[in-house]
């Protein structure tokens, strides 16, 4: 299966709180952690518990991107991933972004070409990439 979504991070479940109706899976990818907010069923129907291998799959249009590398407190977004820009692709109005973080992941982020300037995102520059987890999407082979 080929699948659109632009970013596909392997990874290892390191934690999974239950809910009533809905869950929290922490996944370890490289040095970070990314959380997914999922149903209980599909946490069921995928086998997730702790240790097993699965993807964390999250669309360009759904990441963020603040400046600097310092993870930001004020915000309820849960995923915030350090990293250094390393590509900066402009469209007609809309333009892509990836950030790599310190341990090779990369994140590609689809933003309006006004919010690259605006942030100032060129190659080189410090970043952090911002998913919520009710956006991350878990995969499993």
């Amino acid at each position: 299966m080929k699948i659109s979504a632009r970013n596909i991070l392997k990874g290892t479940v390191e934690n999974v709180a239950e809910g009533a109706v809905n869950g929290v899976v922490a996944i370890k990818v490289g040095n970070d952690t990314v959380k997914a907010d999922i149903t209980m069923d599909a946490i069921r129907d995928l086998g997730l518990e702790y240790g097993k291998e699965c993807f964390a799959i999250v669309k360009a249009t759904s990441v963020m991107f603040a400046t600097g590398e310092d993870r930001l407190t004020c915000l309820s977004a849960r995923n915030q991933l350090a990293g250094t820009v390393v590509e900066v692709r402009e469209g007609a109005v809309n333009g892509h972004v990836v950030l790599e973080t310190a341990d090779g992941i990369r994140i590609k982020g689809s933003i309006t070409n006004e919010a690259i300037e605006n942030l100032g995102l060129k190659e080189g520059a410090k970043a952090l990439a911002i998913v919520k987890s009710t956006d991350v999407m878990v995969g499993v082979e």
